[in-house]
């Protein structure tokens, strides 16, 4: 109902399971730098999403997003 509105919600939270549920679209900080916005799919699938949230390993990707 607030989508169809024209209003935003803006949810900050670790709680993935929630996140993944009730977003449309998502952005993710790490550290403070925008490293994904999109989708809530196709984020969860960016590789900087998951080197940095999701325990996958790849800092060089981490270090080349800076």
């Amino acid at each position: 109902r607030v989508n169809s509105e024209g209003k935003a919600i803006i949810l900050i939270s670790h709680d993935m399971d929630t996140i993944f549920t009730l977003s449309k679209r998502l952005l993710v900080l790490n550290y403070g730098d925008l490293i994904a916005d999109g989708d809530p799919n196709e984020v969860k699938d960016d590789p900087l999403v998951k080197s940095a949230y999701l325990g996958e390993d790849d800092d060089e990707l981490l270090l080349a997003a800076e």
